[in-house]
């Protein structure tokens, strides 16, 4: 048996294969106060870094959502304390004084109000400023106050710093959000002034030692075996993110930690803004339509809308013209289906240069980066940053590498297999390019053997995927699982953008218990790329407005989707239907929790390398033969997907699983590396390190002006430096999860339901009270295999060798 999670698991030597894509996204930064720092998929309003929203990215190029390559319409509701009667969640129970000596508009600041729902709608660049310093000196004087009068209980010490920092994880996250879907350069030079003085107060939070001893006393404390486990959980993650915030360093030392924080703020937003302004920049105007032949009718009306917004007015997706742009589906069509190649590899080329010349250049800023995480590490007595990376996963380095290199090795023969299937079918073609693909023709050609061989085009199945027919399917399957109702609620709660949609989740008796807003389709010209999901607020009793029942959760999900061209509906890929089961798993976490402990309730908590085990276990779903044709239904005939085509999407599931699986391999090794071995201003440079490991995770290497560093935001301007591999740690415990569905019998409805609840009362009940290999036993009655992970992505039978 090898220990691959602190739990045993065993050995992926057997494990001949690797699993294969994933999906979703986080951000989070350690310059946070441990209390902020929950999770990544939780507080990404508060990060040190740039909080992105669930900030739970997908992984680059997963399965479930290869739209996530990196990777303003005013609510009818304009007085949102108007709802003071929904009570059971607000976002403070102590509201800002107006009387503070600041601008005259301080009484009036959207920021500052005491809502139950954020006011999306109103807040404005010009609000940011203001607000911000306001809340900031109120929770200043709130902390010295705490810690004027700490006592080493519950009451004196975690719920009074639990309501300074949800106080701040609400109100910056309302503005870190609107950042991401709703970007201006008024909105960019507001928080960049700001944001300073946010990381200043963190870390005045996170190195407060009046707070750090009393958690101490707490756990030397006679009563200690008395506490809850959830309390357990928060009292020592307390005292071990204070060290990591460098509470034990002494003043020249946490001075230079102080310096260090703050510039890695800047360098990660900078770094973000850089990836969505070159991403931007890239316009291809056509004007020829066979120049395009080959997109499909939906990629051609999208690249019409994007010339309309270009000042083509009088462009239509059969004449054109027609506007190429980096956004994932502009992208993703034309290296799937454009048989010009020429625009293929021009298309191809701007995409893994962006970012990577004249003044959007990220190279310096890598370097600088992980310079200061390697001194940040140093200072904490640390090797490396990937150890204080690890110091609050379940993984550590060695078994983080040891994992990857196992799927490594047990998944080259697959990928070499399989671009050997793609020669051969391009040559029997006649493609004269068959003898010497390079990377822009892959995507092109595997699209035309999936095609050939599983009778499959993904285009033609759009029709029987449409957005309004896939939320009610969805739903659907919550209810039977979970025993939840949703209903769209909106109006309820002011929204940022006439596409978003808020609904509400009942329980069993119809009563309310959480609430969620879903902002789905592109737009390039204001929304960040990817998909993700956060939260907005979460579950809490200290945050109570009655006092009784707790504060009930709020979440975000928001992906990237085609939006409706003329008067169809969005008419989703499988690939974006699979995107929105893995993000509403991230929101059911974070919804459906049962623990009241305001800071290890729904998302906070968890460990970062297991909380993509919801996400990744709902996208099982989307191949699951009821649920899939309850959502697969054409949306002018209401026409069911032919059973036939069913088994196809089945029978394609495993296509290319070896060299999809090697892509994520590439990305979590060279993380780790460039975290481990590399050394900044080393004769080696970041593009070297890339290249080395491209060698053993690669079939075709990179380009040699390939830079996808310049864009990999994940771990640059996020919360996965260090911790890619998460995607592939989790995906062993979310495909375990669910094989105890197919034990049981996914045709056994009652046995389904059973086997629902069990997952509900464990998995996403418990959130960050109780650890994660805990509580996968408790739901499984066992420890993980990765069997399960290897049967579904049909490479348990592939012989596992190195490669040369």
């Amino acid at each position: 048996m090898r220990q691959y999670m602190s739990f045993a698991i065993p050995s992926i030597r057997v494990l001949l294969i690797v699993n294969v894509l994933m999906a979703s996204r986080i951000c989070l930064s350690r310059s946070i106060h441990p209390l902020l720092q929950a999770n990544p998929r939780t507080l990404p309003l508060l990060l040190s870094k740039q909080q992105h929203p669930k900030s739970y990215p997908c992984p680059l190029w997963s399965s479930s959502f290869s739209l996530c390559l990196q990777i303003l319409h005013k609510s009818t509701i304009t007085n949102p304390t108007s709802f003071r009667s929904h009570s059971s969640f607000s976002c403070s129970s102590t509201p800002l004084s107006p009387s503070l000596p600041m601008e005259e508009s301080i009484e009036n600041n959207p920021l500052l109000q005491d809502f139950d729902f954020p006011p999306f709608d109103v807040v404005e660049a010009k609000h940011v400023r203001p607000g911000i310093r306001a809340l900031l000196k109120k929770l200043e004087d709130d902390l010295l106050e705490l810690e004027r009068t700490v006592e080493p209980s519950w009451p004196r010490l975690v719920e009074p710093l639990e309501k300074i920092v949800d106080r701040l994880t609400v109100v910056w996250g309302i503005v870190n959000h609107l950042k991401a879907v709703k970007d201006s350069p008024e909105l960019r030079a507001a928080i960049e002034e700001v944001q300073p003085e946010k990381v200043k107060f963190l870390l005045r939070l996170g190195q407060s030692k009046p707070l750090y001893n009393a958690f101490k006393a707490i756990q030397e404390s006679p009563d200690w075996n008395t506490l809850s486990d959830a309390r357990k959980r928060i009292v020592e993650s307390q005292i071990k993110e204070a060290i990591l915030n460098g509470v034990s360093l002494e003043d020249d030392k946490r001075d230079q930690f102080n310096k260090i924080e703050q510039e890695l703020e800047r360098l990660s937003q900078k770094f973000d803004e850089n990836v969505l302004d070159a991403t931007k920049k890239f316009e291809k105007l056509i004007k020829d339509k066979k120049e395009i032949e080959g997109l499909p009718a939906t990629a051609l009306g999208m690249a019409a809308q994007a010339a309309v917004s270009k000042g083509h007015e009088n462009a239509t997706a059969e004449n054109g013209p027609w506007v190429i742009t980096l956004d994932a589906p502009s992208f993703i069509a034309v290296m799937q289906h454009a048989r010009n190649r020429s625009l293929r590899e021009e298309v191809y080329r701007a995409y893994v240069t962006r970012a990577s010349s004249g003044d959007l250049d990220n190279t310096s800023i890598i370097d600088q980066t992980l310079k200061l995480r390697l001194e940040k590490a140093n200072l904490l007595n640390y090797k490396n940053y990937a150890e204080v990376s690890m110091a609050t996963k379940m993984a550590t380095v060695e078994k983080a590498k040891e994992l990857l290199e196992e799927l490594r090795s047990a998944s080259w023969n697959a990928a070499v297999q399989d671009m050997d299937d793609i020669k051969v079918f391009s040559k029997n073609q006649g493609a004269q390019e068959a003898d010497d693909l390079s990377h822009w023709d892959i995507s092109f050609w595997s699209e035309r053997l999936r095609e050939s061989k599983f009778d499959i085009n993904e285009e033609e199945l759009r029709p029987f995927f449409s957005l309004p027919k896939v939320m009610d399917g969805l739903f659907d399957l919550a209810k039977t699982l979970f025993g939840i109702d949703i209903e769209q609620a909106d109006g309820l709660a002011p929204v940022w953008n006439n596409d978003v949609r808020f609904y509400r989740v009942k329980d069993s008796s119809g009563n309310p218990i959480a609430y969620f807003y879903f902002d789905p389709y592109t737009r390039s010209s204001e929304k960040r790329g990817g998909a993700w999901m956060d939260e907005v607020v979460g579950r809490s009793r200290v945050l109570s407005r009655d006092g009784s029942s707790a504060r009930l959760p709020v979440a975000h999900m928001v992906c990237n989707q085609t939006p409706p061209v003329g008067s169809k509906p969005s008419l989703m890929t499988f690939r974006e239907v699979e995107t929105v089961f893995h993000e509403f798993g991230h929101a059911l976490q974070h919804m459906l929790t049962k623990q009241d402990e305001g800071l290890v309730s729904g998302i906070r908590g968890i460990e970062w390398d297991a909380v993509e085990l919801p996400s990744q276990f709902m996208e099982n779903w989307c191949y699951h033969r009821d649920t899939l044709m309850s959502i697969a239904k054409h949306y002018e005939t209401g026409e069911s997907l032919p059973e036939e085509v069913y088994l196809k999407l089945l029978a394609a599931r495993t296509f290319r699983a070896g060299s999809q699986s090697l892509r994520q391999i590439r990305f979590a090794s060279v993380d780790l590396e460039l975290h481990t071995k590399y050394v900044p201003g080393g004769s080696e440079s970041i593009y070297d390190v890339d290249r080395r490991v491209s060698e053993r995770t690669q079939v075709i290497p990179p380009l040699p002006e390939d830079r996808f560093l310049c864009s990999f935001s994940h771990i640059f301007a996020g919360g996965y430096a260090a911790g890619y591999y998460s995607y592939k740690w989790a995906e062993v415990l979310s495909a375990d999860a669910f094989s105890a569905f197919e034990d049981a019998g996914l045709d056994d409805n009652k046995a389904v339901k059973e086997t629902g609840h069990r997952f509900r009362e464990t998995i996403l009940a418990l959130g960050g009270g109780k650890a994660p290999e805990e509580v996968f036993v408790e739901f499984r009655g066992r420890e993980p295999s990765p069997e399960a992970l290897l049967r579904h992505n049909g490479l348990l039978a592939i012989p596992a060798t190195a490669s040369a």
